[in-house]
């Protein structure tokens, strides 16, 4: 009596044979290596997986950079530092060489320089300002004060008005320190304005104190800067007047 074989899908019932109630399987192992799929429905699966593949390798490649350029024009800059004593403030100015801060605005990472003239410190006074360069700035020997970006965040492209952190190094009288400007800024149809305050504890920095025995200053220099530019980015610019 024959025995009823329950066959694997996708093989026939010809590949078995029973014989005296024993499955004969001779073909079975030729079968078992044939693909269980067709060419014809393999394709589509393959088909997904290329997709699949092709999504995940956009997934992981770098966002395009957007870069974006600030450039100060020296003659529309006025940076002003204040120096208190115990009679009187002393004010003073000096003057921008140049000053360019690129950036990328997805990532942050920033470059260029806002280079200042040291030998052009200037407070009204000539025997004063003389000593300044000479005694305290050194300004022969160190004849710019450079400030370099590295990072700029809370920049909002398209937005009239934000506050910008810019971190970098502020490199004065041969040494070089950590600095973050805070700068309000507005972007117009005529540029850029912006404008920044911090302090230079100079004394600290290695610079000399000026102090006299009956004049004594302060161990700090207040900066402020103001200053009209251009803005630059990979869609649009403004151009400043």
């Amino acid at each position: 009596m024959s025995e009823r074989l329950d066959f694997p899908q996708g093989l026939k019932p010809s590949v078995y044979k029973a014989r005296c109630g024993t499955a004969e399987a001779v073909p079975l192992q030729n079968a078992l290596m044939r693909p269980v799929f067709s060419n014809a429905s393999r394709q589509p699966l393959l088909v997904r997986i290329a997709l699949v593949a092709v999504a995940a390798l956009a997934s992981l490649a770098p966002a395009a950079a957007q870069q974006t350029e600030i450039k100060l024009d020296p003659a529309k800059t006025r940076i002003e530092w204040t120096l208190g004593d115990v009679l009187h403030t002393v004010q003073g100015t000096f003057q921008l060489k140049s000053g360019m801060i690129v950036f990328d605005s997805k990532t942050g990472e920033a470059g260029g320089q806002i280079v200042v003239d040291a030998t052009s410190g200037n407070s009204g006074n000539g025997m004063r300002d003389s000593k300044m360069k000479k005694e305290v700035l050194e300004s022969a020997r160190y004849p710019e004060i450079v400030f370099t970006p590295k990072h700029v965040s809370g920049y909002v492209a398209g937005q009239e008005s934000s506050t910008v952190q810019v971190a970098g190094t502020f490199a004065i009288h041969g040494g070089t320190h950590e600095l973050t400007l805070t700068l309000p800024i507005v972007v117009k149809r005529t540029g850029l304005e912006a404008h920044t305050k911090f302090v230079v504890p100079y004394e600290e920095w290695g610079m000399k104190n000026p102090s006299t025995l009956f004049l004594k200053v302060e161990k700090t220099v207040q900066i402020s800067i103001s200053s009209v530019g251009e803005l630059q980015t990979a869609n649009a610019s403004h151009t400043s007047n």
